[in-house]
Order: C-alpha cells, then structure tokens, then sequence
C-alpha cells in the first residue's frame, strides 16, 4: 500500500522542486510556487496527500512553531526599544481599527453575536508573518522603509495574540460563571511556566549541553527546547506556536541567542516551505463551490477593509506612496494565527461548526493572495503611481559646483565623500532617495535631493565645469543608465565606479567606463595580506604580492568582458587567466627584491625574522 512517512515527504518535496521553480521563473516568488504545489497535492485536486487534512495540518503547525520560536529570537529588548514607536503606534493602529470595522461588519451582517465577532475580528486583523516577511526578503525589501514597518505591525500582532487568546473565554463564559476565569489563568500560568523555565531551567540545560562540545546535540538540545515548550502549551489546551513564541522571546537575550539561531535557521526555510504548502491543501475548495458568494465576498471585504486601514495608518506616520503601496498589499492577508484563534473559538463554542470552516478557508484564500498581489504592486501599480510620484518630486536647487560629483551617498558614496572632505575636497553630492537624503542632512552632509541620470540634474550639479563623477549607485542598470548618458553629454568627465561582482563591472565596461572598483576585490585582498602575516609572511612580502593580484585580475577582467556573453568560451577564459596568474605570482615570489625593505615591518622587526622570503 502506497502510505506511510517516506511516501508523504516524497509527494511534498516532488511538489516543491516542480512548482516553486516555475513559480520563479515566472516572476511570481517561492511563495506563490509553494502554495500552488499544496493546491495540487491537496485533497481538493489530486489527493495525494493526507484526505483527512491531518498529515497536512502537522506539518503546518511544527512550520509555525520554528518560525514564531526564530521570530521571538529576534525581539532582543534594545531593538525593540528603538522601534517601540512604530511597533505600539502603527501596530497598535493597524490592529485596533481593522478589528473594530471588521467585527462591526459581521455584526451586522451576518448576525454574529457581538462576542463572537469580536473574537472573529481580532483574528481576521492578524496578518501572516511568514508570507510577508519571506516575500520582502525574497523582493529585498526588508530593509526598506515598508519592510521595517510592516515587521514592526506583524511584532505588534504577535505579540498581541497572547491577551486575545486570554479575552476569548471572557466572551465565551456565561454569566455568573468562572469558566473565562479559568482559562484566562491558564494561560497566564501557561506563559509564566515557561518564562520561568527559559530563566532557570533551559539556560542550565544549553550550558550543559554547550559543556559536551558535541555539535550534533547543539542541535538536538535547541530542538528539543522548541518541542518542549510547544508540547507543554499544547497540554494546557493552548496553541503550540504561541509556547515557542514565548521561548524565543525569553532567551532572545541570552548568551545563547545567535547559537539557537544557527541551530535552527537549517530547518527554517524547509518548513517554511511545508508551511506555505500546507496552506495551500487546506484550502477546501468542494466547501467554496458549495458557498462561493459568502466565501469571495468575505475575501473581497477584509482584503479591502485592511488595505484602507493599513494605507491610512501608513499616510499618518508619514510613508511615503511607493512605500505605503508596498505595506499595504504586503499586510493585506489574514495571517496564521487565525487558525489557532479560530480553532480556540470553536473549542469554547463560541462559533458554530460551520462558520468556523468557512472562516478557516476564507484565511487560507486571503493569505493565497498575498503574492499575486505583491506582483501587480510591483509591474502595475508601482510604475504608474509610486515612481511616479518619486520622478515628479521637485528636485533641489544645486548652488555649488565642484570639481568632484558623487552620484548615490549609501554606505560606498559616504565613505568616499567622507575620504575627500577630510583631504580638503569638496563634492556634489545627489541622492534620490529623499528619506535617506532627510538623514543625512540631519548627519551633517549636504546632499542634494535629484535623479543622476537625468541629463537637466547633471547641467544643474556643473558637470560641464566638473573633473570626476563617482557612480557609487547600489542599482546597477542605473549605474549603466547613467554612464551612457555621462559619455554622450559630458565626454570630459573621468567616471569612477563601484560595481558589486564582475558581471556588473563588465556591463560598466561595455558603457566605456573604464575605472571600475569591485567592491569585493580590496577587501578580500586586504585580508588575504593579514592572513599571510599572522602565517609568517613579511609585510612588504604580502603587500607586494597582493598589489601583484590585484593587477593582474583588473587584466583579467578587461579579457573576460569580452567573452561575457558567451559561456563556454568565458570559461575557457577564466581557467587561463588563474593558471596565469598563479604562475606569475609564482614568479614573483621566486624574485628577489630589495632585502632591506624593512620600512614596512612592525613590531620591533619580529615579522621579519619569522620571514619566508
């Protein structure tokens, strides 16, 4: 009989490695591709796995249990103290109103008790952690302004669903009754054991465990930890996730945090995956053909109600559109606390049996939303309002000229500019991104608030008058936009650039710029010197031959551009170049310098008597 563990992990993994590359390829994200493959698999089309849904709901519940024990990981006190504002405010905002109207439409209109919409309220508010925060991540966006905001909204709401599970059996008991009390107390005893054992019970454990220097049983201590206190809110009738939550959150400050973290991110996008997968089987597709009008209708109106809350909420704490566009469909969804919520209110019988299935499909729809909606944000919306509004903001009036132009002050164009002022050079400097610009001026640096690439912004920066411009733009096809539009118009003007590996210095090249720095090359190299030191190499010896390296790569490089477009002769190329340079470096080693070079020795001279050369 075709059954059992090895059969099911079989069906998922086959799911994944067909459906998420495609998804990708598409343009579409992991996370589409993961649900789609659930779909697939899942009861409601070809049945391969679990009819009965239960094989499905374990895998989903132990993916939530990792992720929330990471994500409590991660609340370490100092940095949630710095965005307590955004966590409280926005949060706090976002929750409180989205419940509110949402609680208030079921009401009204569909007859719930005023306890029982209340409680399907704050669960539908809840957004879903793990699509949101692996579809930023997977975007890059974040780091963003959306991005750090909608975490802080999604921390807000984490942690709001200990008091909620703590208020449901208040709306459940009947009057005169202690029922609530109790399970209220449970909780709250619940949360407490295991905040107390996090303090003199784990952390006893990880340092005996860390004593037997056993990689292997790190490992199986850190998952026996996230067991544990799952297993144990799981006896008090409480949600596993939510004891993992509060485990992370505990030790988050401890010394063993970064080792949990290591132990457990292997696991982290395996069963984020099974998650997503889960999500997607459990969607009952026979229960929607049977109600579909209440269902869609249902989907249609909390994705609207938490779009208008959540753009609202963005436009106060003042994101900008493009941003807020992207919080906003991001947060859209219902999240995974919704099933344990839902859940909890069919146990206290707070919702009838029926209602609790379309609610359960109507948050597996919503959060099956998220990534399609992403997607149009990105290619339909995003073009025609968010840039938009960016390009028609009113760039500054440049009133200086110089001889120097730094186009893109991040971290690369700050260290430059920071270099040449401290050398009595001073520089335009223009930026596009106007929050970072809002910074920097508050940091002491006068940046000018315009798009480089734009042939009037360059007449405005003096860039006839100018000598250098440095292109240090972390995009690189704006880089490459900006070098062609300097070559044609300002012919004159030496470009420096930054580009982050050799593809983007070769696109560089092809646009005639022909002073490239890759940011990985002086790093590595100023490393590789420090590591022969401390192996006993002298330091002009190491010095000397890292300025060798790093000549004969940039020759390298201008070969290999030549043959970027065509892979196997690329590669042909580049095994040449290293058997080159290997043995021109050989031969440089064999040579002998000048033996009185101890200008470049330290420490009284004891590096050169520990000399190789």
């Amino acid at each position: 009989m075709i059954d059992g563990f090895l059969y099911q992990a079989l069906v998922y993994i086959t799911a994944a490695v067909v459906c998420v590359p495609i998804a990708k390829r598409l343009g579409m994200g992991s996370v589409l591709g993961y649900l789609i493959a659930g779909i697939v698999i899942g009861p409601s089309v070809f049945g391969f796995i679990g009819k009965e849904g239960q094989d499905i709901m374990h895998f989903a519940e132990f993916g939530v249990v990792m992720m929330l024990f990471l994500i409590g990981l991660e609340i370490e006190p100092a940095h949630f103290w710095k965005l307590r504002s955004r966590i409280f405010g926005l949060g706090g905002l976002q929750l409180c109103l989205t419940a509110l109207i949402l609680s208030a439409g079921l009401y009204y209109t569909f007859g719930f008790t005023w306890q029982a919409a209340l409680g399907a309220g704050l669960a539908l508010s809840k957004s879903s952690t793990a699509i949101v925060m692996q579809t930023l991540k997977e975007k890059g966006l974040h780091a963003t302004r959306a991005g750090r905001s909608a975490f802080s909204v999604l921390l807000f709401q984490d942690m709001a669903v200990i008091p909620v599970l703590a208020l449901l059996p208040f709306l459940a008991a009947q009057p005169g009754h202690s029922s609530g009390w109790a399970q209220a107390g449970l909780l709250v005893g619940a949360v407490i054991a295991v905040v107390v054992a996090g303090r003199y019970i784990i952390a006893p454990f990880l340092r005996l465990v860390a004593a037997a220097g056993l990689r292997e049983l790190c490992v199986a201590g850190s998952l026996l930890i996230v067991i544990a206190t799952s297993y144990m809110m799981k006896l008090a009738g409480l949600s596993p996730a939510l004891g993992a939550f509060v485990a992370g959150v505990v030790l988050a400050n401890s010394e063993f945090r970064h080792e949990l973290e290591s132990d457990i991110e292997p696991f982290k996008g395996l069963l984020l995956g099974l998650f997503f997968i889960a999500v997607g089987a459990s969607i009952n597709f026979s229960l929607i053909a049977q109600q579909p009008l209440t269902i869609f209708g249902l989907v249609a109106a909390i994705l609207t109600v938490k779009a208008c809350v959540l753009m609202v909420a963005g436009r106060l704490f003042k994101i900008t559109l493009d941003q807020n566009f992207i919080f906003t469909v991001a947060l859209s969804q219902v999240g995974e606390f919704a099933f344990v919520i839902f859940a909890f209110m069919g146990t206290l019988q707070l919702l009838p049996g029926s209602w609790i299935d379309i609610m359960m499909a109507v948050v597996a729809l919503t959060m099956s939303t998220t990534p399609v909606l992403m997607l149009i944000n990105e290619r339909l919306i995003l073009p025609r309002f968010g840039t938009r509004k960016t390009t028609e903001q009113d760039s500054d009036d440049i009133d200086v000229s110089n001889q120097v132009i730094i186009a893109g002050f991040s971290t690369f164009g700050s260290t430059v500019g920071r270099f040449l002022r401290a050398n009595d050079i001073e520089a335009t400097i223009l930026d596009n991104n106007s929050e970072h610009v809002e910074l920097l001026r508050k940091m002491g640096f006068r940046v000018f608030y315009g798009d480089a690439t734009r042939l009037d912004i360059l007449h405005s920066a003096s860039a006839s008058e100018a000598k250098i411009l440095v292109i240090a733009i972390d995009d690189q096809a704006t880089s490459c936009k900006l070098a062609a539009t300097v070559r044609k118009h300002f012919p004159h003007l030496t470009v420096l650039s930054r580009a982050n590996n050799n593809f983007d210095a070769y696109a560089l090249m092809e646009h005639k710029v022909e002073r490239v720095y890759r940011e990985c090359l002086d790093a590595s190299v100023r490393l590789s010197v420090d590591a022969l030191v401390l192996l006993g190499f002298r330091r002009y010896s190491a010095t000397r031959a890292a300025q060798k390296f790093i000549a004969y790569d940039e020759a390298a490089v201008q070969k290999l551009a030549q043959h970027r477009h065509d892979q196997k002769q690329y590669i042909h190329t580049t095994r040449q170049e290293i058997e080159m340079q290997e043995q021109l470096l050989a031969n440089d080693r064999a040579a002998i310098y000048n033996l009185n070079d101890h200008a470049w020795e330290s420490n009284n001279g004891d590096e050169m008597e520990k000399g190789t050369d």
